[in-house]
């Protein structure tokens, strides 16, 4: 099995060295892991914005699988690269797998970024528009696709003190991957 791995890792300053912990994980379960950072990417050409689009599109359509990173990335929720990815997968009926090192509720973690108050029965923002607030920890897109397409969400009973370098959580999902491929 093929496991594409989404995520904002790809920002880190050791980014390569986590991509190969993450494929050395998979590797150890009996998985291939695909990291977007093995695509083979000209970084001096004029294009090299689309050229990382479509590798990483094609590095997906060859995966069996995603495992996403969805711990909030410069903001409340996850990195919308991610969300795209799984969303991709996601519509192409692949199955789904993804953890967040933060589990607060969304709306518990919108608070921390601005002020949030309950106006008319629902959790308004600085700016009146509504805050999504159905506890769960993050947007109702994600979370349900997740469910409908592969596993629920995973998320530490604790967030980890290094959220980007503890990867207990993805370990939890691969070890899923794994036993979903024993089960085929």
């Amino acid at each position: 099995m093929k496991i594409y791995l989404a995520g904002p890792d790809v920002f880190l300053p050791d980014a390569v060295e986590i991509g190969r912990r993450k494929v050395d994980i998979c590797t150890a379960h009996g998985l291939t892991g695909l990291y977007p950072l093995d695509n083979a990417i000209d970084l001096t050409a004029p294009d090299v914005s689309r050229q990382i689009f479509c590798g990483n599109e094609a590095m997906m359509d060859e995966a069996d699988a995603i495992i996403a990173n969805l711990t909030p990335f410069r903001g409340a929720g996850a990195d919308p690269g991610t969300v795209y990815e799984l969303g991709y997968m996601a519509g192409r009926r692949k199955f789904c797998l993804a953890y967040s090192n933060d589990g607060a509720v969304y709306a518990d973690r919108v608070g921390r970024f601005m002020d949030v108050a309950s106006e008319d029965g629902r959790l308004v923002d600085a700016q009146g528009l509504t805050v999504e607030d159905f506890g769960l920890v993050d947007n109702l897109m994600m979370i349900h696709a997740l469910e409908l397409h592969g596993c629920p969400l995973v998320t530490p009973a604790q967030m980890p003190i290094d959220v980007w370098h503890d990867l207990a959580a993805f370990e939890a999902c691969v070890r899923m991957a794994a036993a979903r491929l024993i089960a085929t």
